[in-house]
C-alpha cells in the first residue's frame, strides 16, 4: 500500500536564529520532537544517570516488596522468579537472578514458561507445581497483571505473589501481595514507559539501596553502585526489544545500557556478539552496538529460543559464568534463529496467499490462520502482514484444541482495548495497544471474534487517513549529508519508539547504478546522484523481496538514469576497518 508522505513543519525563523550552529535539518528535528527550549534540548541530548533516574521507592508498593523479599531471605524461604519467554521477560529474569545471587540468597529458582505448553504468564498448572516444590514467594517479571485467577489460587495455597509488569491494565487487578507496575491506577511513579526488564531493574535498585543501609559491599565484594550499572545491558535489551518509548527514564537507562553492552563484560553477551560476528575473539567490538543492533541482531536471537525451543537458552546464556557454556548456548541460539527465519518465510508466504484471496482493500482487519503454523512465529507473521498491508492483523494457529493468536495493530486502533471489551471469548489475553496475544478457547467463536473486532476497528478508524502515513523530518540535499551532519545526529541516539530514527526526503535523484545484493538477492543497493557529482550509496532492505515491504521487486521497477524521490535514514557502513556514510531507504517513488 502506498504510504502518504507527510513533511513535518519547518521550524519558525526565531528558532533557527536561536540555534545558528545547527544545520537546518537538525534544527527541524529538534523542533518537531518538542525540544524547543535549551533545557529540554540539553536533557534529551545529554541524559545524566545521577539526575534522570528516579528513586525506585517512588513506586507505592516498593517498600513492602523489599521488606517481604528480605524477610524471605532471612527465613530461607524458597522464591521463584516467574519470567516470560521473550527478550523482555528473559532480561528481567536475568536481573533478578543476579541480584538474588549477589545478596547471598541461594534458595531461589527461575521459571520461564514454554510458549506452547504453558502459554503466556502464570497458569494453574504452574501454580500447583511451584507449591509442590516448596515455593512460598513468587515474583513475576514482565507478566502477572492479567493473572487474577492464578494469583487467587496461589494465595489459597499460602504463597505470596509480587507482580512486576508493564502490560495493559485489566478491569480487575490481581490480589497480589504487591504490584510494581508504572501504569496501575493511582501509581505515583513518574515514568510510565518502562519495559518489563526495566521494572525488574527498579526492584533491583531498591534491594540494593536497602542492603547498602547496613552493608558496605555485596556478598561477593562488589560495590552496590558498580553492580547496579553492570546490569544496564539487560535494561537496554529489554527496552529496545519490547519497543517501549525511548524517552524520559527509559532513554537514560537505555543510553547507559548501550555503553555497558559495548564493554561486553557479561560473558554470555560477549560470546553472543562473537557468534553474530559483531565482536572479535579478543573482545574488540567490530562496530558500535546500538539500538539497531539490539533490534535486528540480538533480540531476534533471544526471542527465537522462546519461539522454536525454550527461552531458558537465552536466560542461561546471560547468567553463564563459564565461557565454554556460553559458546555452546550462543551457538544454540544461532541455530534457533536460523530455524525461526526459515519457518517465518514459509508461513508468511502462505499468509500472503490467504490475504490475496480475500478482499483486502475492503477489510479493515486482516485475519490469517494456519493449522500447521508454529505458535512461536504467529506474532512474526502478524507483523509482516501488517507491515505489508498497513492494516491491523491477527495471525492464528491451533494449539491443544484452542486457537492461539497474535495481533499487530496500527496507531489509530488500540487492539488490547478492543480485546478487553470481549474478555468472555478468551482463555487468556494480554498485550499493548499495538500488539496482543490471546487464546480463543472455543474455535467455534472465531466468526464472532472476527465480526466484533472488525466492527471496533471500523468505528475507531473511520475518521483517519485512508493509508499509512510516513512522517518526514525535513527535506535535504545529498550535499548536506556529511560526516559533520551524521556526528550531530548521533547525539539523538538511542533511536526507537517515541524517538524514531530521523527520516529525510531527497527529491529528483538520478539512479546511477543498482544491483540486488544479499544471500538471496532480496536487498537492493542503489547509487544515486543529484545535480552535482555527489554520489551516495543507498541500501534498501527487502526491496527485491515480493513477500515483504510493498510487495514490489524494485530491481525490476527501476533502471539507470531514472529520477526518483527517496525517504531515507542516515547511517554508516563499516567493513574491514573502513567506514562510509550510507543511506538506508525507508520508501521511494519515481519522480513526478
Amino acid at each position: 500500500m502506498q504510504k502518504i508522505w507527510t513533511l513535518l513543519p519547518e521550524p519558525p525563523r526565531v528558532f533557527l536564529e536561536e540555534h545558528p550552529e545547527l544545520p537546518r535539518p537538525v534544527a527541524a528535528l529538534l523542533y518537531n520532537r518538542g525540544l524547543q527550549t535549551q533545557s529540554q534540548i540539553d536533557e534529551f541530548l545529554n541524559p545524566d544517570y545521577s539526575q534522570d533516574v528516579h528513586d525506585p521507592f517512588l513506586f507505592q508498593d516498593m517498600r513492602k516488596t523489599v521488606e517481604r523479599i528480605f524477610q524471605a531471605f532471612e527465613q530461607k524461604e524458597h522464591i521463584t522468579i516467574h519470567g516470560d519467554y521473550d527478550a523482555d521477560g528473559v532480561s528481567g529474569s536475568v536481573i533478578l537472578h543476579q541480584i538474588f545471587k549477589a545478596l547471598g540468597h541461594e534458595r531461589f529458582d527461575v521459571f520461564l514458561p514454554h510458549r506452547e505448553s504453558d502459554g503466556y504468564g502464570l497458569n494453574m498448572n504452574t501454580i500447583e507445581l511451584l507449591h509442590k516444590q516448596g515455593t512460598t514467594l513468587i515474583i513475576t517479571c514482565d507478566c502477572g497483571i492479567s493473572n487474577k485467577p492464578e494469583i487467587e489460587r496461589a494465595r489459597e495455597l499460602g504463597m505470596d505473589v509480587i507482580v512486576t509488569d508493564h502490560h495493559s491494565i485489566p478491569v480487575e487487578l490481581p490480589p497480589a501481595f504487591a504490584i510494581i507496575h508504572p501504569k496501575i491506577p493511582g501509581e505515583p511513579y513518574p515514568d510510565k514507559n518502562l519495559a518489563g526488564g526495566a521494572v525488574a531493574f527498579k526492584l533491583m535498585q531498591a534491594l540494593l539501596k536497602h542492603h547498602a543501609e547496613s552493608h558496605e559491599n555485596l556478598s561477593d565484594g562488589q560495590s552496590h553502585e558498580g553492580f547496579e550499572k553492570w546490569q544496564l545491558d539487560m535494561v537496554a535489551l529489554s527496552s529496545v526489544a519490547d519497543m517501549v518509548p525511548l524517552i524520559g527514564e527509559s532513554r537514560t537507562l537505555t543510553k547507559y545500557g548501550l555503553i555497558v553492552m559495548n564493554k561486553a563484560k557479561r560473558v554470555g553477551m560477549r560470546k553472543l556478539l562473537e557468534e553474530i560476528g559483531l565482536m572479535e575473539g579478543d573482545g574488540k567490538i567490530k562496530r558500535e552496538i546500538d539500538a539497531h543492533t539490539i533490534g535486528f541482531h540480538i533480540a531476534p536471537r533471544i526471542n527465537a529460543a522462546g519461539r522454536v525451543n525454550h527461552a531458558n537458552v537465552g536466560y542461561k546464556l546471560f547468567v553463564a559464568e563459564k565461557a565454554t557454556d556460553a559458546v555452546d548456548l550462543a551457538f544454540e541460539l544461532e541455530q534457533n534463529n536460523n530455524e525461526r527465519r526459515e519457518m517465518t518465510e514459509l508461513f508468511v508466504k502462505e499468509a500472503i496467499e490467504q490475504v490475496k484471496k480475500m478482499d483486502s482493500e475492503k477489510s479493515p482487519v486482516l485475519f490469517v490462520l494456519g493449522k500447521e503454523w508454529s505458535s512461536g512465529v504467529v506474532g512474526l507473521i502478524a507483523s509482516r502482514i501488517k507491515e505489508r498491508y498497513e492494516k491491523p492483523t491477527i495471525a492464528m494457529t491451533y494449539n491443544k484444541g484452542e486457537l492461539m493468536g497474535s495481533g499487530r495493530s496500527i496507531e489509530e486502533f488500540n487492539m488490547i482495548k478492543a480485546l478487553q471489551s470481549m474478555p468472555e471469548l478468551f482463555g487468556k489475553f494480554g498485550g499493548h495497544p499495538m500488539a496482543c496475544g490471546f487464546t480463543l478457547v472455543d474455535p467455534n467463536k472465531l466468526d464472532i471474534f472476527k465480526k466484533r473486532l472488525t466492527a471496533l476497528s471500523t468505528e475507531e478508524t473511520k475518521n483517519t487517513d485512508k493509508g499509512p502515513r510516513l512522517d518526514i523530518d525535513a527535506k535535504i540535499s545529498l550535499e548536506e549529508v556529511t560526516w559533520e551532519f551524521y556526528d550531530i545526529l548521533k547525539d539523538f541516539k538511542p533511536f526507537g519508539m517515541g524517538n524514531p530514527e530521523p527520516k529525510y526526503l531527497a527529491e529528483g535523484l538520478t539512479v546511477h547504478r543498482l544491483e540486488p545484493i544479499g544471500k538471496d538477492s532480496k536487498h537492493l543497493r542503489i547509487l544515486v546522484k543529484h545535480n552535482s557529482q555527489v554520489i551516495r550509496k543507498t541500501i534498501g532492505w527487502h526491496l527485491c523481496n515480493e513477500n515483504a515491504g510493498d510487495g514490489k521487486d524494485w530491481s525490476k521497477e527501476l533502471k539507470p538514469g531514472e529520477k526518483i524521490d527517496m525517504v531515507f535514514e542516515v547511517g554508516i557502513n563499516e567493513w574491514n576497518g573502513n567506514r562510509e556514510l550510507q543511506l538506508t531507504i525507508v520508501d521511494l517513488r519515481k519522480t513526478g
